[in-house]
């Protein structure tokens, strides 16, 4: 069906198809599996992609009944599935209730191929365990006097706070059982004082509870907790007060709230502050530009806040798509965490050392896949061997035009759509070819040439040099 219909309508329908397949395919019945992992697994992928790669990320806020919901909008207006999920615990009493929807939903993510991250707008100790997004709830303030209490160990307060952290234990115990490591994200943003833990500077400040916190997870035996501290892009000359240490923080993380972007200076007072461990947009209104990202390359995961996707103010389905598409960038499908971390990301290189590329890095569906001289670091020679078996460059997949199975059927890039045959491959170390499975042809240099321009096809098998490919390392 898809050869028949003109490009330009199947351009404009291929994001929306392939978003409807993702949901059946993506979520319902995942396409790949994660195996379990640890902390220090995911902790070793994020270092290896610093500096390289970036993974998109949605996070998926109330209601907890429907933990997907932002993932579909992001699915729907790309074609693609975030390469990390966003949760959160919640205070309300419905999204509290629904707390185990939104835990099998991160296993479920997590079994699918996306990274978990997890956050939670907690009501303070002096309530419940449901609250409000008011000056009673979330948004309360602690008095000085109410606050040494908090963090003094032993009284009443301290006790409180320490229970309602217990809520969360049996949920966390379950990921770990399920071989899920978790990005955590407790106490976040806490250099604003816009909630009821945030805005204390200083040893005994935002920090402490911090610490707190993260002495009390330890001491109940949860190891899979990657530990993300996290601040707002609000007097970022003073985030130092507010670093708990490095045996606190396995990740140092940024929300962008006060400006669009994060700004140069931003990006280098989280490197400083890192010392070295790997940084994160932890939260932002706008999906970064494939732009900001080469200016800023060391952000190892985005994840856009939940409306603010669809909200014009910050988004365009256009920039969206831009981000998702970029050389950067690793939706589900494009990368694996299988315990040495890093990612195969990176040149493919043929007969005459000359390198798979798309022609005039055009991203359009049915641009032709060729050799060339390699370059520098273009975008159009940057693939992804992704871990669904998909071969990825500007946001599209290496694709076998038509899924027609005959010699001399061109290769070509196209909207990835999850289990198209035309688009998985299989890499024989041993011969160094690249195989299509659903024709049994291998990736073919046209008349064993090397020279520039030179058509990618698929072909029967040989053992000829133009057919000889090396992968990214």
């Amino acid at each position: 069906m898809r050869a028949s219909l003109p490009s330009r309508l199947w351009r404009s329908l291929a994001p929306v198809v392939a978003a409807a397949l993702l949901l059946v395919a993506g979520l319902a019945s995942p396409a790949l599996a994660f195996p379990a992992a640890s902390r220090a697994d995911l902790i070793d992928y994020l270092a290896g992609i610093s500096g390289r790669s970036t993974l998109s990320g949605q996070h998926n806020r109330e209601p907890n009944s429907d933990p997907t919901k932002y993932t579909r909008l992001v699915q729907g207006i790309t074609g693609q599935t975030p390469g990390l999920w966003g949760g959160d615990f919640l205070f309300a009493s419905s999204d509290v209730a629904n707390r185990q929807t939104m835990v099998n939903e991160a296993i479920r993510q997590w079994q699918g191929g996306s990274v978990v991250a997890l956050t939670w707008h907690m009501c303070p100790p002096t309530t419940g365990s449901t609250c409000g997004w008011d000056s009673g709830g979330v948004l309360s303030h602690l008095s000085d006097s109410q606050w040494n209490q908090l963090i003094t160990n032993g009284t009443s307060l301290n006790n409180a706070f320490r229970n309602r952290l217990a809520e969360a234990v049996p949920y966390l115990r379950r990921l770990q059982s399920a071989g899920v490591p978790v990005l955590w994200r407790p106490v976040h943003e806490m250099n604003d004082g816009w909630s009821w833990w945030g805005g204390r500077p200083g040893a005994n400040g935002s920090r402490k509870l911090y610490q707190i916190t993260h002495d009390y997870y330890t001491a109940q035996g949860l190891t899979n907790l990657v530990w993300v501290w996290n601040v707002k892009d609000v007097s970022m000359g003073s985030i130092g007060q507010y670093w708990p240490g490095s045996a606190y923080a396995d990740v140092a993380s940024l929300d962008v709230w006060a400006k669009l972007e994060p700004s140069s200076s931003d990006y280098q007072a989280m490197i400083d502050v890192a010392g070295g461990k790997p940084i994160s947009l932890a939260e932002v209104g706008r999906a970064p530009s494939p732009a900001l990202l080469d200016a800023q390359p060391r952000w190892t995961w985005f994840m856009v806040w939940a409306e603010w996707l669809v909200d014009p103010a910050y988004n365009t389905n256009a920039s969206v798509q831009a981000s998702y598409f970029g050389p950067r960038v690793l939706n589900r499908g494009e990368f694996a965490i299988t315990g040495g971390g890093g990612t195969r990301t990176g040149k493919i290189r043929g007969i005459g050392g000359k390198c798979v590329d798309v022609a005039a890095a055009d991203s359009a569906n049915g641009t032709r896949v060729q050799l060339y001289t390699c370059d520098a670091n273009g975008a159009a020679q940057a693939w992804t061997a992704g871990a669904d078996g998909t071969v990825r460059a500007l946001g599209k997949c290496l694709d076998v035009a038509g899924g027609v199975n005959a010699d001399g059927t061109r290769a070509q890039i196209w909207d990835c759509v999850s289990g198209n045959p035309n688009q998985q491959w299989r890499y024989d170390a041993a011969t160094q070819r690249l195989s299509n499975p659903a024709t049994g042809r291998c990736l073919d240099a046209t008349g064993q040439s090397s020279a520039d321009g030179t058509p990618l096809q698929i072909w029967t098998c040989t053992a000829n040099a133009n057919q000889k490919w090396t992968l990214p390392a």
